[in-house]
């Protein structure tokens, strides 16, 4: 019998690629997705397939969760409200998502003793400058600036994850994504690959938040859904927490201008002050550095990034020449 998968969030971006992967090695999968961020075209090419189901629905949805917990083997947690732009505008639908949702999850877990990966994100090490490794210092503005809010509810989430392990002995893992990038990603919530590769695509000046001076290490999805695999599969992982990162650490500015080259575009950049993008609520809030230590995930599992940074970039074009640069963008429905 295949191992039967429940994943929340299952639609979405990661979610899409992981359902392929888990079905590819003859497992079973169910999808619950409200769709708030993302539409069914990213698992429309697994509609019918014998071991697939898609359940539209939300995590907030008790007794649906419950239901879906009960007839399967292993959850995996992804799905969360997301991206900079609807934090920013939408912080108490992040919170509630992000935290009533997780508790909701974990309940049904443990009422009928499943194991669970639980989605976390390299957010919870806030502004802090070092190299983030899983023990790491957490650094938070203010509680007044509502972009902390999804960094505070995904450390919840990670709190939560390790109690019903310690206190209650369900198998749970969880995994910080660190800026994960690739096809079926979109732009429209400040993801930062697709939207510059978008804007190469279309002509446009690239949209430069800041003074393109921080600093990000992308991680490919295709990697990324092969971390998760590895570590749902390992039983020395329970119990912990691992980053899921590239090391490969790049300026924006320097990405935008990889993205002109590779895309061939005549592009130039365009610099905007954060508080024009976001308003009142991220002055000076910026994580100027964002770098994962990949040590522990690399010796559990022997897992390392097989995508480099340039790889991404022409795997996100070819998505978005596909599909629309103004589609990833979200100027234009799907």
């Amino acid at each position: 019998m295949p191992v039967r998968y429940l994943i929340t969030g299952g639609t979405g971006f990661i979610g899409s690629h992981l359902s392929e992967r888990l079905l590819e090695r003859g497992d079973a999968v169910v999808a619950l997705d409200n769709l708030a961020t993302s539409t069914g075209s990213n698992v429309s090419h697994l509609d019918g397939r014998q071991n697939f189901r898609v359940v539209l629905g939300s995590i907030l949805d008790e007794l649906l969760v419950d239901e879906l917990v009960a007839d399967c083997d292993i959850v995996v947690h992804l799905a969360a409200a997301v991206g900079v732009r609807l934090i920013v505008d939408q912080p108490l639908r992040s919170l509630r998502t992000n935290i009533r949702g997780t508790e909701i999850v974990l309940d049904a877990v443990h009422r009928y003793h499943k194991k669970a990966f639980v989605a976390s994100s390299s957010e919870v090490y806030g502004k802090n400058t070092g190299k983030m490794h899983e023990l790491a210092d957490r650094v938070l503005g203010p509680s007044s600036i509502a972009r902390w809010s999804y960094s505070a509810s995904k450390a919840v989430d990670e709190h939560l994850a390790m109690a019903f392990w310690r206190e209650r002995q369900i198998p749970t893992v969880i995994g910080r994504f660190f800026n994960t990038v690739g096809p079926r990603q979109t732009g429209a919530y400040g993801m930062v690959i697709p939207r510059l590769v978008s804007q190469a695509l279309l002509g446009e000046d690239l949209e430069i938040h800041g003074d393109g001076s921080q600093t990000r290490c992308f991680c490919d999805v295709e990697d990324a859904v092969r971390a998760v695999t590895g570590l749902i599969d390992s039983k020395a992982a329970v119990g912990d927490v691992f980053n899921i990162g590239s090391e490969e650490e790049v300026s924006i500015a320097e990405l935008a201008d990889r993205i002109i080259d590779i895309t061939g575009s005549a592009s130039g950049k365009r610099f905007v002050p954060y508080e024009q993008v976001y308003g009142d609520q991220y002055p000076a809030e910026e994580m100027m550095r964002r770098s994962p230590d990949t040590t522990k995930i690399r010796t559990t599992i022997g897992w390392e990034p097989q995508h480099n940074l340039d790889s991404i970039i022409k795997r996100t074009a070819h998505y978005a020449q596909d599909a629309g640069p103004e589609i990833v963008l979200g100027r234009t429905p799907r």
